[in-house]
Order: C-alpha cells, then sequence, then structure tokens
C-alpha cells in the first residue's frame, strides 16, 4: 500500500507515504483517515498486482486488478509502472498497461492514462508516461505514448495528445499550454494543476466569465459612444 522504498522499514515507508499525502490534501486530520482512501488501497492492491505481473503470472496480476477495481473504483493495470509516492484523489482514474509514473505524481478525479491502437498491430509502448511531481487536474484525458515533463501541471478536463514540457501548465482541448505567475508556477504543489485563485476556483469560474463578458461589452459600448459624440461635434462644427 506504498511506494517501494527501498532500506526503510515497512512502517517508515508506509508513515512518509501517508505523510506525503497529507502535504498536498488538507482534509484529513490524521494518518489514519488516509488509510481509508481509496486511492490508496488501489495502490497497494497494484503492488501486488505489479508483482505478479513481473513474474508472469499475468491470471493472478489481472485477479488482484479486477478485485481491487471492484473495491476502489480505480482501475490500474498490473502492468503499469508507478513509483514513490503517488497519489489519487478520490479515483474513478484508469491507467494503462504501459503507463510509467515516476515520483511524488498527483492524479484528480475521473483521469485517464489511456493508450493507442498501434497501426501495426504489434503492442508496444502506447500509454503516458508521467514524470516525477506531476500534478493532473480532474477530468483530464493524457493518450498515447507521450511525456508530461517534470513537475507539468494539466488542467482540469484538458485532452493531452502532446509532449508537456518540463513545468508547463496545458489547458484546454486539445490542451495548450498556458501562462501563470511566477509565483504560482514556483509553488511545489498546485491543487488541480492549476492556480486555485478566485478566478480559478471551479465554483466561481462561470461567474468570473461572465463578468469578463460583461466587462468587455461596456467597454465596447463606451468606445461606440466616445465615437458617436465625437461625430457629433464634428457635425455640429
Amino acid at each position: 500500500m506504498v511506494a517501494v522504498e527501498r532500506g526503510l522499514p515497512m512502517f517508515l515507508r508506509l508513515k512518509s507515504y501517508l505523510d506525503s499525502i497529507k502535504a498536498r490534501d488538507p482534509a484529513p486530520r490524521s494518518r489514519m483517515e488516509i488509510l481509508l482512501y481509496p486511492g490508496v488501497w488501489a495502490l497497494g492492491y497494484h503492488r501486488i498486482a505489479h508483482r505478479f505481473y513481473r513474474n508472469r503470472w499475468f491470471f493472478a496480476a489481472r485477479l488482484v486488478n479486477h478485485w481491487s477495481r471492484w473495491l476502489t473504483a480505480i482501475d490500474i493495470h498490473p502492468g503499469a509502472k508507478i513509483g514513490r509516492n503517488f497519489f489519487i484523489d478520490h479515483g474513478f482514474t484508469v491507467i494503462g498497461e504501459t503507463a510509467e509514473i515516476g515520483d511524488n505524481v498527483t492524479i484528480y478525479q475521473c483521469v485517464t492514462l489511456g493508450g493507442t491502437s498501434p497501426d501495426n498491430g504489434v503492442a508496444g509502448k502506447r500509454h503516458p508516461t508521467v514524470m516525477d511531481g506531476a500534478i493532473i487536474g480532474s477530468g483530464a484525458q493524457v493518450l498515447g505514448p507521450i511525456t508530461i515533463g517534470p513537475r507539468g501541471r494539466v488542467g482540469a478536463n484538458a485532452v493531452v495528445t502532446r509532449d508537456v514540457a518540463e513545468g508547463a501548465v496545458v489547458v484546454g482541448i486539445p490542451a495548450r499550454a498556458t501562462l501563470v505567475e511566477a509565483e504560482t508556477w514556483q509553488k511545489d504543489f498546485v491543487p488541480y494543476g492549476t492556480p486555485c485563485s478566485e478566478v480559478f476556483d471551479p465554483a466561481t469560474q462561470k461567474l468570473e466569465i461572465m463578468r469578463c463578458e460583461i466587462e468587455t461589452l461596456r467597454k465596447r459600448l463606451d468606445a461606440l459612444m466616445a465615437e458617436r459624440e465625437t461625430e457629433g461635434r464634428r457635425d455640429r462644427a
């Protein structure tokens, strides 16, 4: 149930893993509460399934995978390679067979690390590689053998089909890089992969968009009124 950290006792590995989650999620009040998270259980079962997979016990690996999916609503293929301190917040996530995930990666709910169907019919690297410290926002679809660079951030509901550079923030369909303030970029962790200020809060996003549209219309109206007044002065002159 914890990422492999060689040389440390199991208790210390588990403690380190739970603390890494608490650093990214302010909701839990204790480590015991984090132990109830479906993402923690899904990762634990995956460690077992992946060991079976590496030993070519494919049926046993799939059996553990199916049990984990039923229990947690998170589907991680036994072949996926996952590093330390991986955190799936909430769940309902799908991770494909050839996906590779580095250390300290955070994925929110309803994310898919999906694969492509090779034209030549030969199975190979079909799923994304997500490097250390990356954050993938809720509902994002990361598709194909692409790479999310270290500390890369994928915004909510983005569809990513191309590589994401180190430290870049991508949003939209298809996903494109966007500029963020330097203070935000330098932060070690940004919830949901995008700045969570008042403007970017999903609860107020639609309201902010409407305010921007109203402000744009107001400026256009002021410009038209000023132009009309100028023409009126010319006519009187």
